[in-house]
């Protein structure tokens, strides 16, 4: 049998070792974030989100990434510190990883192998291409703040573009019939 994302190793962002195992059964959004970067206020609606749907069995998993631009240079004790201060982050936080490119972590080879475009992609890799950045192709996640929509039995059932925000009504809908499927 292959392995699923269930039994991929990945930390918290205190450094404990645990697998997305911990959250079989809930509907996952899983999100690589950074500190540093123009969608960073995105974690105010993924945390909005959470608090609103958590209930319902949706849980928001944050992976920072330092693959775009060097916008999570920080360790994880800053990572932490700056997302509870500034947004009262209470989702999970994870551990930093590579997200794209030779040692893109294998949640991440999963995640893009199963959904290899996203929802909304188009408008946010162009104005990349405006700022003289050359987004990575598909099926590589694009930027900071893309997102993975996992149902309740492990299959990827959605992604969306970076700059699809936490209350895009493509993501809604998306997020609320899974949750419905419950």
């Amino acid at each position: 049998m292959s392995q699923t994302l269930y039994d991929i190793p990945v930390a918290s962002i205190d450094g404990k070792a645990l697998t997305l195992g911990a959250f079989r059964g809930k509907v996952l959004l899983v999100v690589n974030v950074a500190s540093k970067c123009g969608l960073t206020p995105q974690y105010e609606a993924l945390e909005k989100l959470y608090v609103d749907k958590r209930a319902q069995g949706l849980e928001v998993l944050g992976f920072p990434a330092n693959n775009f631009k060097g916008q999570e240079p920080g360790t994880e004790a800053e990572i932490k510190t700056f997302c509870t201060t500034t947004y009262d982050v209470t989702f999970p936080l994870f551990s930093k990883i590579s997200v794209a490119g030779d040692d893109q972590h294998p949640l991440y080879q999963v995640l893009t192998g199963e959904r290899p475009a996203a929802t909304g992609d188009g408008p946010f890799r162009d104005r990349l291409k405006g700022y003289g950045i050359e987004p990575n192709p598909a099926p590589d996640v694009l930027w900071n703040f893309e997102k993975f929509l996992v149902a309740r039995d492990g299959r990827v059932a959605g992604r969306f573009a970076p700059d699809v925000t936490a209350d895009d009504p493509r993501l809604l809908d998306a997020l609320q019939s899974e949750l419905a499927k419950g």
